[in-house]
């Protein structure tokens, strides 16, 4: 996975909060960073989901795209 550099503005008593945490887990502060927006947006569920799937991902693709046209269609 490639990673990109970017800043952010954040509360300072949250930045406190994540480094305490990042400190105590023994991890950067950018790890827990991503590992709560992963969260909040959803990606550590759709991991879980893709894991435990057993269609394949070209499979899962095209019923998705199949789905998505079906529900555009004229009713």
């Amino acid at each position: 996975m490639s990673r990109t550099r970017t800043t952010l503005s954040l509360d300072s008593q949250v930045l406190r909060a994540a480094r305490i945490a990042a400190a105590r887990a023994g991890k950067r502060d950018s790890e827990i960073v991503e590992e709560a927006l992963r969260a909040y947006l959803g990606f550590d569920a759709v991991d879980r989901i893709r894991a435990k799937s057993v269609i394949s991902s070209d499979a899962a693709e095209k019923l998705a795209y199949d789905e998505l046209h079906a529900s555009r269609a004229p009713q």
